[in-house]
């Protein structure tokens, strides 16, 4: 080869080599770069995931107590109902059983030992009495 043929192999040679060099670089620099990113979207991924657990947790902490709690409001309501369904057989049985006038003696009785209670229950009565003839007669 020529002298001159040389140095124009050698010129274009070098930004071939500086091209493949550069190449080089920028492979290296997009696969560092990837995996920087692989690594800051697993973090974020395991953060997302221990946050919907933590979220998880608490929300079925909060339904737990919330079953608990209508359980025990349904445990005291079905208390009160079989204690009034007993109390309307009691007195189911007391109408059944009793005549007239072992319904008056014990209406006196009671009278005659809760005298301001009876008052107060004789003119609730009297007043829905007197609402439902009104009523009826309109």
């Amino acid at each position: 080869m020529e002298p001159n043929n040389r140095e124009s192999a050698a010129d274009v040679s070098r930004p071939v080599s500086a091209a493949r060099s550069t190449a080089a670089g920028m492979k290296k620099n997009i696969s560092e770069r990837t995996d920087e990113a692989k690594v800051s979207f697993n973090d974020l991924k395991r953060k997302a995931a221990d946050k919907l657990e933590g979220s998880c947790q608490s929300t079925a902490k909060a339904l737990e107590w919330t079953a608990a709690s209508l359980h025990s409001r349904a445990n005291q309501i079905s208390d009160f109902t079989h204690s009034a369904a007993d109390r309307l057989q009691d007195t189911a049985k007391y109408f059944r059983e009793s005549d007239v006038e072992h319904m008056a003696d014990d209406v006196q009785r009671v009278v005659r030992r809760y005298p301001g209670r009876s008052l107060v229950a004789a003119a609730i009565l009297g007043f829905l009495i007197g609402r439902g003839l009104r009523r009826i007669g309109s």
